[in-house]
């Protein structure tokens, strides 16, 4: 009898780190673990996953399928609440809130594909975490478990009572029961962790496994005291200039300024590229912002050196852009690590579309950063507050505010709508205006602001609720900082925790996708 080749009877199996390119497969596998029964994730979260802790995202793999996932984050679980609901302790599923020097691997997922549960899969991947939290001498492992067969009794009993038969083998719940038998114990119940979970009727066990091999180290902070930004808003002179090259001056003039000043953000005004036009030859408005739009490519790579020249996120005022014979409002962000994004202007004045048709954005955005996520709403659009609810719900902390207007009416739209959605949203913002006059620029002939900090309003934050505003109308900067640990707190604990107490079941602000 020839030799058997086993190779053909070998299957392949395996447990790795998820990638980038798995992300559509992911998102494909959990449609099928939870079909219409949960949200489900987006692109970005799982994007953002991977950027800020991909040693925590694990998948299994079977003849090169994605068969299984999971995905966690590190916390420091004493600075959260028992009663925390899953978007608490994932700031929104983005895990922005990931601590490096937590002392708890949080587990936020599992999920296995039914065709695949009886291959240990949710084992493995388990061990996986076991085996992470070793690695980095991490306490315990925490979760939030859901009870997906308590709908089936819930008429006869409450979900303690659920858990307690579950725990005596009296009832079998598919979750409960897997995690149990993999050594974690339920430290107690949480309603309304998962709202969407119509299954478990939104109830979930906080379950805890602790690492044995756990060494307390005494260098580590037990609790999270501060997470200051510091952030330095421009009031920008417009004033007759000769070439870029005296525009390019003037900005990193202010860029080394907030540089010096140790800052995370140097924020500049709306509009401020409109200043090149006062060495342009071409009168007409419409006409000289298509022309101004010719300079958008030195304007980028100009920023772009700046921020990481000077180590300084740039949120570079706003510049018209043409794309596709159409001109934008468009604000970038230039961090210092040398990557961009953008933010359109959502919202046009009629000044804008009289004098020079200027077409709207049609999505607002967050921007991941090293100081945590934020958003950009260019003047007008502060004045919309579903925009900030939407930026604040996708995570956002700061909102900064370019802005560019002509009179005192103007500025104050913008600076009390400013104030109300830091207070509303429990944010903090930023604005950040011209000031001085144009006078051969048509519709750019005269500018008023008042630049500043904001926050919400309430004992751990200053009096008024500004940091630091500029005096008004002149050129100056206003440096100040905001304290990111303060605002989660403030959100837990305040006088009045708005987000927390909003009425979800009677409204709700929801992101048209214009797309589809």
């Amino acid at each position: 009898m020839s030799e058997i080749d086993v190779s053909k009877f070998e299957k392949k199996i395996e447990l790795r780190n998820i990638e980038f390119e798995d992300i559509d497969e992911i998102l494909e596998l959990q449609q099928i673990c939870f079909p219409g029964n949960m949200e489900p994730w987006e692109r970005e979260q799982l994007e953002s996953h991977l950027r800020i802790f991909p040693e925590g995202q694990f998948c299994v793999t079977y003849e090169g399928k994605i068969v299984g996932s999971c995905s966690s984050l590190m916390v420091n679980f004493d600075e959260y609440d028992d009663k925390h609901t899953w978007d608490e302790i994932t700031d929104k599923g983005y895990i922005t809130n990931h601590d490096p020097e937590g002392f708890n691997l949080y587990g936020i997922e599992v999920m296995v594909h039914p065709e695949y549960r009886r291959m240990k899969i949710g084992a493995r991947l388990y061990e996986a975490r076991k085996e992470l939290a070793e690695q980095k001498n991490l306490k315990s492992i925490i979760l939030g478990g859901r009870i997906p067969n308590y709908h089936k009794h819930a008429k006869e009993m409450t979900p303690r009572e659920y858990v307690r038969e579950v725990i005596q083998h009296n009832i079998y719940d598919p979750v409960l029961t897997f995690q149990l038998m993999n050594g974690f114990t339920v430290m107690r119940l949480n309603k309304s962790y998962l709202p969407d979970d119509k299954q478990s009727n939104a109830y979930a066990t906080l379950m805890e496994w602790n690492n044995v091999d756990y060494i307390p180290n005494k260098t580590k902070k037990y609790f999270k005291t501060s997470e200051p930004v510091r952030i330095t808003t421009i009031q920008y002179m417009m004033k007759t200039i000769s070439s870029f090259e005296d525009f390019a001056t003037q900005v990193e003039y202010y860029t080394d300024v907030a540089s010096d000043q140790g800052s995370d953000f140097a924020v500049f005004p709306e509009l401020l590229t409109t200043q090149l036009l006062s060495f342009c030859e071409e009168k007409s408005p419409s006409l000289a912002i298509r022309k101004l739009t010719e300079f958008t490519e030195q304007y980028i790579e100009l920023f772009t050196n700046l921020a990481v020249r000077y180590n300084v996120n740039i949120i570079g005022g706003s510049h018209f852009v043409e794309e596709d014979g159409d001109i934008y409002n468009v604000a970038y962000l230039f961090r210092r690590d040398g990557t961009i994004d953008k933010q359109y202007k959502i919202h046009i004045t009629p000044n804008e579309r009289k004098w020079w048709g200027i077409t709207a954005g049609d999505k607002v955005q967050v921007f991941d950063t090293d100081c945590g996520k934020v958003a950009i709403l260019i003047c007008y659009d502060i004045e919309f507050p579903e925009l900030s609810r939407i930026v604040t719900d996708q995570g956002a902390k700061i909102i900064f505010t370019p802005f560019c207007t002509e009179d005192r009416q103007g500025y104050l739209r913008v600076r009390y709508c400013s104030q109300a959605r830091a207070i509303e949203n429990e944010i903090y913002t930023a604005i950040a205006g011209t000031v001085g006059n144009l006078s051969q620029v048509e519709n750019m002939d005269i500018q008023y602001a008042q630049s500043g900090i904001f926050t919400p309003s309430d004992f751990s934050f200053p009096r008024d609720g500004i940091v630091g505003e500029c005096h008004p109308n002149i050129e100056t900067v206003v440096v100040g900082d905001v304290d990111l640990e303060i605002l989660r707190r403030q959100r837990k604990t305040g006088s009045v925790t708005l987000l927390r107490d909003r009425r979800l079941d009677l409204y709700s602000v929801v992101q048209k996708d214009k797309s589809k």
